[in-house]
């Protein structure tokens, strides 16, 4: 069995149960193999816990940076975050974070920079993006914005993670989502946004 798919269904373990009560013999259990052969991928549970964290940050990062692909443009790249944001709330368990912020504390400071910094920067890039699209206001000030929406995005995951109800959650980040494109939007990217609000209703609500 490879690293890789070892971390990837721990994690799902950590998303279902919490990462407290998954001991290393429920995933020994659930992988059919005993705590030796366990112990050849991991040296205890600490090692684990970080090495699936690590794991879930890196695929996230690079789910977000296939946004960043292809032909779409600047608001097109926003309503594919909007959707995986949406994806990601949905499937997940509260307490899994309350976890890691209550026992791995360290872990979980080192991982929220970072993605407080891919966040950023990938803001930053989109709003680069759509002032030169002619989507988004030419006086924007991009850095400013990016750190103000960051901002707004990082307090919202703080109070999700706190028990806030998911389908509420789901449709506050979709309202601050469309908040957020209409405040840069020059009057094209109002136009394209308009044309195309019925579609992302849609695709917020499915």
């Amino acid at each position: 069995m490879e690293l890789e798919v070892l971390l990837e269904r721990v994690g799902e373990m950590y998303y279902k149960f919490g990462i407290k009560s998954v001991t290393m013999d429920d995933i020994s259990h659930e992988f059919g193999i005993s705590k030796k052969t366990l112990y050849q991928y991991v040296e205890d549970k600490n090692d684990l816990v970080n090495k699936v964290v690590q794991h879930v940050y890196k695929t996230e990062a690079e789910k977000f940076k296939e946004f960043v692909c292809g032909d779409n443009n600047a608001i097109e790249e926003l309503l594919k975050v909007n959707q995986y944001l949406r994806h990601m709330i949905s499937n997940h368990n509260p307490s899994t974070e309350y976890d890691l912020k209550k026992y791995y504390p360290e872990l979980y400071r080192t991982i929220k920079d970072k993605k407080i910094d891919q966040m950023y920067d990938n803001v930053l890039a989109n709003l680069i993006k759509g002032k030169k699209e002619g989507l988004y206001r030419k006086e924007l000030n991009e850095e400013f914005i990016a750190k103000y929406y960051v901002s707004r995005i990082d307090s919202s995951m703080d109070l999700y993670s706190s028990n806030e109800n998911a389908n509420n959650m789901q449709e506050y980040i979709y309202e601050l989502f469309i908040y957020h494109i209409r405040g840069i939007s020059s009057a094209k990217g109002i136009k394209f946004l308009e044309e195309h609000i019925d579609e992302i209703k849609l695709e917020n609500h499915v």
